[in-house]
């Protein structure tokens, strides 16, 4: 009988901690009730890009490849070089002359323009528009004339030695690169039609013996390559961001003894 005693008085000192523990997990689980349905927060690890998913990359792959190509075709004899095009074109339409190219490398403005007439939202407002298109010319300008006048390759006419890159072609295809990047959002068609121009106006500038297949390559690849470069520059947009006045506020004031005056007060935003 005094066996039986001892042993389930060590049984009961043995099991004794396990009703504890069982207990106060029982007695958490019943009392954490508050965040039982909630889900836990998982934070997603920063995504780092590579080197070639970058918008400067992304926004040079297609003009340096077309600068590249018209750097392939100078002085090139192949099939589709300079001199090849330039026979065929000499043989198919000898003496050709025109000055449309001499308008047609603004047209795309005019089509941006009459579609802010028509009241068609472009991407940036007009004062912002403006701003890209000065910074765009400012950088095709300077791109150009100093490659012109590095290179100092002869015309196909023989009439200066500024013919690689084409100016014309870079301005008609900036202005192209505009328009499509500005109205986009409401129908590619704006920038299909602009391009369009800006193609026709590279071959009339061979049609014209002005300019060889790479200046007119090249040329595409500097108006666009401007473009691009503007709006990737253009971070902080005017107007767009409050002023240092955006804080500044002003409210009558009254004495009690019947002086009236003005309190200003400003706080930053």
């Amino acid at each position: 009988m005094l066996f039986v005693v001892r042993l389930l008085l060590a049984i009961s000192i043995i099991a004794e901690p396990l009703f504890v523990c069982t207990a106060q997990r029982r007695v958490a689980t019943e009392t954490d009730t508050l965040h039982q349905f909630e889900s836990p927060i998982l934070i997603a690890p920063p995504v780092v890009k590579s080197w070639y998913q970058g918008n400067l990359v992304r926004a040079s792959v297609v003009p340096m490849l077309l600068i590249g190509c018209g750097v392939a075709a100078v002085g090139s004899h192949s099939a589709v070089g300079n001199y090849t095009i330039r026979q065929m074109i000499a043989h198919t339409l000898p003496g050709f002359r025109t000055h449309a190219d001499d308008y047609l490398q603004y047209a795309p403005y005019l089509e941006l323009g009459a579609t802010a007439l028509l009241g068609i939202q472009s991407r940036n407002d007009r004062i912002n528009t403006l701003l890209v298109i000065t910074k765009s010319e400012l950088l095709m300008c300077a791109g150009v004339t100093t490659v012109k006048y590095t290179t100092r390759i002869w015309r196909p006419d023989g009439s200066a030695q500024n013919s690689f890159p084409s100016g014309h072609t870079a301005q008609a295809f900036l202005a192209a690169s505009i328009v499509h990047a500005e109205l986009r959002h409401k129908s590619q068609w704006y920038g299909v039609g602009a391009y369009a121009v800006a193609a026709s106006v590279g071959t009339l500038r061979m049609l014209n013996n002005k300019h060889w297949e790479s200046d007119v390559l090249a040329g595409a690849g500097f108006g666009i390559l401007s473009a691009h470069l503007a709006y990737l520059s253009h971070r902080s947009r005017w107007g767009h961001r409050p002023g240092l006045l955006a804080g500044l506020h002003a409210s009558p004031t009254w004495q009690p003894g019947g002086g009236v005056g003005m309190g200003l007060s400003w706080r930053a935003n």
